[in-house]
């Protein structure tokens, strides 16, 4: 039995890959057919029902992994993990297997029917490389939802699929922009949450109670996760990374 074990172990094929020492990481898990899903089940292009899973997703995500951060947009959710996370001694393998199967555990839960993520994880050196990680996904969420809202825009006014996708090839921001603005459709005026995602975060609060040994009300501090989503693209938005991710001195 123990060479039949030992046998057996030897064919276990995995990765020793662990996160680089000292490094910030970030785990994002995406939807797998997404699409269909949200189709058959959400209004287009957007849905707040289908929003308020993904940060019930995102949150249980930050909560079991520990993270300092992490920012949802469509049917993608970013962890972001600071240098001295250690859970799973930092093997990128169970890292991302386990992401993934804790949102799609999470979202299916919530949602009443089944649902997949898939996970992939990046590294950074700095909080500027965070920084840069962040604004890349929000840009991403900016173009993805003028792409979506301009595409079930057509396909409300009776384009099929197709003609619809050819009406915007080759198209560029500021001519899917216009598209909208002539059917009445400020695009800066659609919700922030919308076009930029929502952001969720710890945060600390003061909490008061009554202890009954001593008859008298006493204040403790608690933490809780703040969910955010009226955060814009701006050097405000800059300064609250900064706050939320670099060191207290």
């Amino acid at each position: 039995m123990k060479d039949l074990e030992a046998r057996m172990r030897a064919r276990e094929w995995f990765h020793s890959l662990t996160l680089l020492p000292g490094a910030w990481a970030v785990v994002r898990v995406d939807g797998r057919s997404f699409s269909r899903l949200t189709e058959a089940n959400f209004d287009k292009p957007f849905d707040q029902r289908f929003s308020d899973l993904m940060v019930d997703t995102a949150t249980t995500l930050l909560t079991e992994l520990g993270g300092r951060y992490a920012y949802t947009q469509s049917d993608e959710i970013s962890v972001v993990l600071d240098p001295a996370f250690d859970l799973f001694g930092r093997e990128v393998e169970k890292l991302v297997s386990l992401s993934a199967g804790i949102a799609t555990a999470a979202f299916t839960h919530a949602a009443g029917q089944p649902a997949v993520f898939d996970g992939r994880i990046w590294m950074g050196a700095s909080v500027d490389d965070v920084h840069g990680y962040i604004t890349w996904r929000r840009t991403n969420a900016a173009h993805c939802a003028l792409n979506s809202l301009c595409f079930w825009t057509l396909r409300k006014e009776g384009l099929s699929a197709r003609r619809a996708t050819r009406e915007l090839e080759r198209t560029s921001a500021d001519d899917r922009v216009a598209l909208l603005s002539s059917r009445g459709i400020d695009f800066n005026d659609v919700p922030t949450w919308q076009r930029h995602g929502i952001a969720l975060w710890w945060e600390t609060y003061e909490k008061t109670g009554h202890d009954p040994i001593r008859d008298t009300y006493v204040t403790t501090t608690r933490r809780r996760i703040r969910t955010e989503r009226d955060e814009s693209m701006t050097g405000t938005y800059h300064d609250l990374i900064d706050v939320l991710l670099r060191p207290t001195t």
